[in-house]
C-alpha cells in the first residue's frame, strides 16, 4: 500500500493546503493583507478569540512558510509587525475569491 506522503507529497494542492491548513491561517493571512502592515497586538485584537499561544504559533507556521513577514524593533516596549511577503502575495487572488465566495453564500444556510 502507499502511503499519503509518497502519493501526494509532491502534489500542488496538497503543498498549497499544507501551507495554510488550520483553522486561523487563512483568517490571519487576510487580516494581514487588509492591514498591509500590523502589529502583533492589533491583530490579536482583530481575531478576537484567538489565544495568544494559537496566533504566535500560526505566525511562526506562516513565517517558515515565507507567507508572512515579521519586523522587530529593539525597543521599550519591543514592538514587532508582522506583513506579507512577496510570496504571500500572491495568495491574495484566492484570499479574494474566498471572500466573495462566502459574500455570496453566507446567507444561504
Amino acid at each position: 500500500m502507499v502511503d499519503f506522503e509518497s502519493k501526494f507529497g509532491k502534489c500542488p494542492m496538497y503543498y498549497t493546503m499544507s501551507a495554510v491548513e488550520g483553522k486561523w491561517k487563512w483568517i490571519i493571512l487576510w487580516e494581514i493583507y487588509k492591514a498591509e502592515v500590523i502589529r502583533y497586538n492589533k491583530l490579536r485584537e482583530e481575531l478576537q478569540p484567538i489565544a495568544h499561544k494559537t496566533l504566535s504559533k500560526q505566525l511562526k507556521e506562516l513565517e517558515a512558510s515565507k507567507l508572512v513577514h515579521r519586523e522587530q524593533y529593539n525597543e521599550v516596549p519591543p514592538k514587532v509587525e508582522y506583513s506579507l511577503t512577496n510570496e504571500g502575495k500572491t495568495l491574495i487572488p484566492i484570499l479574494d475569491l474566498m471572500y466573495q465566495w462566502g459574500e455570496k453564500h453566507i446567507d444561504m444556510e
